[in-house]
């Protein structure tokens, strides 16, 4: 709410201002546009809002509301169902909406668009100095090896044995806990020891505050004064990438002194050339590494809170993962750690799961750049232009998903959704690519939770709201009820 009264506040002058210039200009603006219907006219249709400030009032207060499929949803509604323009972050923009608009992106990737981030990204990390192309090759060079089938079996057991131990720490013997901060930080643990190796909790827990600074302010409004989220995410972004550096550089003095033979994500990211046959340099891999940590976390953080605050609602969905939990916890010694065969037999769980990404996506959507002119459903794409697909216009529409506004995990049985209307984890060329670690993270906390714990919503209708990522509200306070066997 403060953040909604600053941006207000900082907006009211410029507002008044072109409010006076729209009506002093608004005569003259009316003959160029006669003038210029040929041209105009094959444009998605829509509105570009107030100049400099376009539609992003109008975006930032739907998901303040806890409604951010509704910015979408009543352009679609207004204007077409598979395409729109806007103008958002200072971008002309076209919203591609609907399984085709999905389907062309993600199979059209560096032929018509690349990906785009905002310019407050640029500057968070602003060691990513070469095109999106190389730069996806270069993550394809390293990232296939540690996130291969083979390769995460392996880190199954000790997903499970810092699970038991953060559920030992953190929740055992507490009446209640704030649900969101803690997944967090059970994610971001299990980060920091699969691709960093460091298990010392003390660092672990300074990295942790750090990377939330980053993470609540990559999309944030790019405004650089002091005590604003995008200023707090600079400074610490620079506290992260320095004492990766440092990390970095003992690593490899390690190795040369044959000190460590440790294999983890960075291991990788340092041993790993591209197609070329280059290395990738230290400055450049501590914002990569940094960018990728976030992802890690976050956003599977987020979604187990989701997950949570379904089964707390839903109780026979909750008795039916339990009970499936239970069968695979009666199969294990009582020391013996989860394996791969126990996450096959994790299906009804992971149901659950998918169907609280259909409602509230890890990633609701991502960003493109048009980089030659093309055409979509009859409509002009200038080069140029920016383009943002979203989750919400699939997944909350009816004509893919019936009864769109019911729970229900048995959408995801047999052959599951049509292609391109689920999407949480992208598509195409950018899906993301750690979308199996995160089924793994999510499916290991899933079972030693409910074979542990019931649980109550604290705030039986706490809102969530977009920040710019979904949250609960108050972060999802819940009463703990352990099972008594």
């Amino acid at each position: 709410m403060e953040l909604l009264v600053l941006i207000s506040l900082l907006l009211l002058p410029v507002t008044i201002f072109f409010i006076h210039l729209w009506l002093l200009f608004s005569s003259k603006m009316k003959t160029q546009t006669v003038n210029h219907t040929s041209s105009v006219s094959a444009l998605p249709p829509g509105r570009m809002g107030w100049p400099l400030i376009g539609e992003n009032l109008e975006c930032i207060l739907m998901g303040g509301k806890g409604t951010p499929e509704k910015f979408i949803e009543d352009r679609m509604n207004k204007y077409s169902s598979q395409v729109f323009k806007t103008s958002l972050l200072g971008e002309k923009m076209a919203i591609f909406c609907g399984s085709k608009g999905n389907k062309f992106l993600f199979s059209n990737e560096f032929t018509l668009v690349q990906s785009w981030w905002p310019h407050s990204f640029d500057v968070i990390f602003p060691d990513l100095k070469t095109s999106i192309k190389e730069e996806s090759k270069k993550m394809k060079a390293f990232l296939p090896k540690f996130l291969k089938p083979n390769s995460l079996q392996k880190y199954i057991g000790t997903m499970d044995l810092i699970a038991k131990e953060h559920l030992n720490m953190y929740w055992d013997q507490k009446d209640s806990v704030t649900v969101l901060p803690l997944v967090k930080k059970y994610m971001f643990s299990l980060a920091c020891r699969l691709f960093l190796s460091i298990e010392n909790v003390d660092y672990i827990a300074m990295f942790n505050d750090q990377f939330e600074t980053v993470s609540a302010g990559i999309l944030s409004l790019p405004i650089n004064f002091p005590g604003t989220a995008y200023n707090r995410a600079i400074k610490a972004s620079m506290f992260v990438r320095k004492k990766l550096l440092e990390i970095i550089k003992q690593r490899k003095i390690d190795v040369e002194q044959n000190k460590s033979s440790t294999q983890d994500l960075l291991s990788e990211m340092l041993n790993s050339p591209d197609e070329d046959g280059v290395f990738a340099d230290e400055v450049d891999v501590t914002s990569k590494f940094s960018a990728m940590v976030i992802a890690s976390y976050d956003a599977p953080g987020r979604a187990l809170t989701f997950v949570m605050k379904y089964l707390a609602e839903l109780p026979h969905v909750y008795d039916n993962v339990l009970k499936e939990q239970t069968e695979i916890a009666k199969s294990k010694g009582r020391e013996e750690l989860l394996n791969w065969e126990d996450i096959q037999q994790m299906r009804y769980s992971w149901n659950v799961v998918n169907e609280a990404l259909r409602f509230v996506p890890l990633l609701q959507g991502s960003f493109r750049e048009a980089i030659t002119d093309f055409s979509f459903e009859g409509f002009s794409i200038p080069k140029g232009w920016k383009i943002y697909w979203n989750a919400y216009s699939t997944h909350t529409n009816a004509n893919y998903f019936p009864n769109p506004e019911r729970f229900d995990p048995s959408r995801f049985e047999g052959k599951g959704p049509a292609p391109f209307t689920f999407v949480p984890f992208g598509g195409g060329p950018r899906m993301c690519p750690g979308m199996q670690l995160a089924r793994l993270e999510l499916l290991v906390f899933i079972h030693n939770l409910v074979t542990r714990f019931r649980w109550e919503k604290m705030i039986p209708n706490e809102k969530f709201t977009v920040d710019p990522q979904p949250r609960p509200a108050n972060g999802l306070p819940v009463r703990l009820l352990p099972h008594k066997s």
